[in-house]
């Protein structure tokens, strides 16, 4: 196969990519409304760490790592974005992040 019909393949898979993250960053306002409304804060780190090993589970075991700090990523985007919609960052809790 040749680079340019590789980097195809990538780049509609990135198409993808981007339609799933802005379908879950649209969900994400939905948890900023949700936390807004009962004064949660935006950091649930227990929930988080909690989601990481099962997600690097689901790959292969060469891609585990690399799946964590996908997600890491995600979530903390997430974060950024709920804040930006008004969710107090600084108090911890149990709520979803």
């Amino acid at each position: 196969m040749q680079l340019d019909e590789l980097r195809a393949q990538i780049d509609q898979i990135d198409e993808e990519l981007l339609r799933l993250f802005e379908k879950r960053m649209q969900i994400a306002t939905q948890v900023a409304a949700y936390k807004k409304a009962r004064g949660l804060p935006v950091l649930d780190r227990k929930r988080e760490i909690e989601k990481l090993e099962p997600l690097a589970k689901k790959v292969s075991p060469e891609l585990g790592s690399y799946a964590q700090d996908l997600y890491e990523t995600l979530f903390a985007l997430s974060r950024r974005y709920q804040e930006k919609q008004g969710v107090e960052e600084s108090r911890c809790a149990d709520a979803d992040s």
